[in-house]
């Protein structure tokens, strides 16, 4: 694993209140992207409030996925908090061009944020999926040693119907026409999530299998059905976006 105590870190923003999930994912960005604890600092948004972010002490702000939908029609106290948080940070982030990665959830909180079009209509089942890049896509830095066609995990209720004009679409895939897009040249998010390989979806699997994603007696299929499938190329992303924005921490501010 790099070091990265000479680097602004990372900061990783995650909603999962499951403990074994939300620990999955933070060790799997981790490892994909070649970052230890220093290098990538974490949120658990639902058991602590956001509170102050200086955008300038970090390299980029990564926001995790979960069980959250912003098309939601009943949300938990908590889920309000998190959102009206989030909605301010990921306003700073546009506002300034800062670097920011949404996995999954961070579709709806960034096309929410730009008033794109947030609903059930083109939701996918958990699994893996087919994701073609778009000609903007290819030449996207954040896709850079990627094919232009892969297979990615994902599982999602809620997807972009329509991005407003001038949010920039980078990969779709068959059921869901928007799978990436562009925000300015440094805010992304894509619908699937660069974080998970097959065991990483297994544990997902485990922890969500009470949600409404899936029905509880089909998880086993569901695991079986995800190792047929070679998913390799995403976790690529994770290493482009922080190969691209890391940067030297300010002076004074090392920790």
């Amino acid at each position: 694993m790099g070091t990265n105590t000479d680097h602004a870190p990372f900061l990783l923003l995650s909603i999962r209140e499951d403990e074994v999930a939300a620990d999955d994912e933070y060790a799997a960005i981790m490892r994909f992207a070649d970052l230890d604890d220093a290098g990538l600092r974490r949120i658990v948004l639902t058991d602590q409030e956001l509170g102050p972010i200086e955008l300038g002490d970090w390299s980029g702000i990564v926001l995790g996925g979960g069980p959250y939908n912003v098309s939601d029609d009943q949300k938990s106290p908590t889920q309000l908090r998190v959102e009206r948080e989030l909605v301010g940070l990921i306003g700073a982030t546009i506002e300034q061009d800062f670097p920011f990665l949404g996995c999954c959830y961070g579709v709806g909180t960034l096309g929410a944020a730009i008033g794109a079009r947030i609903d059930a209509t083109y939701s996918e089942p958990v699994g893996a999926v087919t994701v073609s890049l778009t000609d903007a896509g290819a030449e996207d830095h954040l896709f850079t040693g990627m094919p232009r066609e892969f297979d990615a995990y994902g599982g999602h209720k809620e997807a972009v119907t329509e991005l407003p004009r001038g949010a920039v679409p980078l990969a779709s895939s068959t059921a869901c026409p928007v799978q990436a897009f562009r925000v300015g040249r440094n805010a992304y998010a894509t619908q699937f999530h660069p974080e998970l390989d097959v065991d990483g979806l297994c544990t997902r699997i485990d922890a969500y299998s009470g949600h409404g994603y899936f029905d509880p007696e089909t998880a086993e299929t569901l695991k079986a059905d995800a190792r047929q499938r070679s998913v390799v190329s995403p976790p690529i992303i994770l290493r482009n976006f922080v190969e691209r924005y890391r940067r030297p921490l300010k002076h004074g501010n090392r920790s």
